[in-house]
């Protein structure tokens, strides 16, 4: 039977591939661009799809994050070299605190806190889930920015639908 951290490791690993591919195909010249004023824009996006590794790391290594003692003050991407470089380093940081020695933790409890106010409360294993989940929830955003934008997009879990088109204009 496979252990918590075995199947988060494989996950992740299998996840970051999908994306790689992801962040490879936004245009360099649209790291400004917005589909909508209340919306991110593509640099913020995939500064934030990169970073979502790094919540499995933290999450090892903390009991909590309080916002208010440790504002958020990204360092926005402004291109594809720069996302993918944050994405692997946060990936290997992910991945190095992602042990079999830590499985004893995965039912510790972890807080998201400002201050006194709890906005939730989870447990280790919650946190590395919710990491995961949120990569595949912002990476479909931002393959809807890219479609509006009329960019080719990648598969994720088999061919998309500009793959395929193209695999029947090869054929053809």
């Amino acid at each position: 039977m496979k252990t918590f951290t075995e199947i988060f490791r494989t996950e992740l690993e299998q996840e970051a591939a999908i994306t790689r591919k992801m962040l490879a195909a936004v245009p360099n010249d649209k790291y400004d661009w917005q589909p909508h004023p209340k919306s991110m824009t593509i640099g913020r996006l995939v500064t934030h799809i990169a970073e979502l590794p790094e919540w499995v790391a933290m999450a090892m290594v903390t009991d909590e994050l309080d916002f208010a003692a440790n504002p958020y003050e990204p360092e926005f991407a402004t291109n594809n070299a720069q996302a993918l470089a944050d994405l692997e380093k946060n990936l290997a940081n992910a991945l190095a605190k992602l042990t079999p020695e830590q499985e004893i933790s995965m039912d510790d409890k972890w807080v998201l806190r400002n201050g006194d106010y709890i906005i939730q409360e989870y447990t280790k294993a919650e946190v590395i889930r919710m990491s995961i989940s949120q990569t595949i929830h912002h990476r479909a955003q931002l393959g809807v920015f890219l479609r509006l934008l009329n960019v080719p997009i990648p598969g994720s879990y088999g061919p998309s639908a500009d793959e395929l088109e193209l695999q029947k204009e090869m054929m053809a």
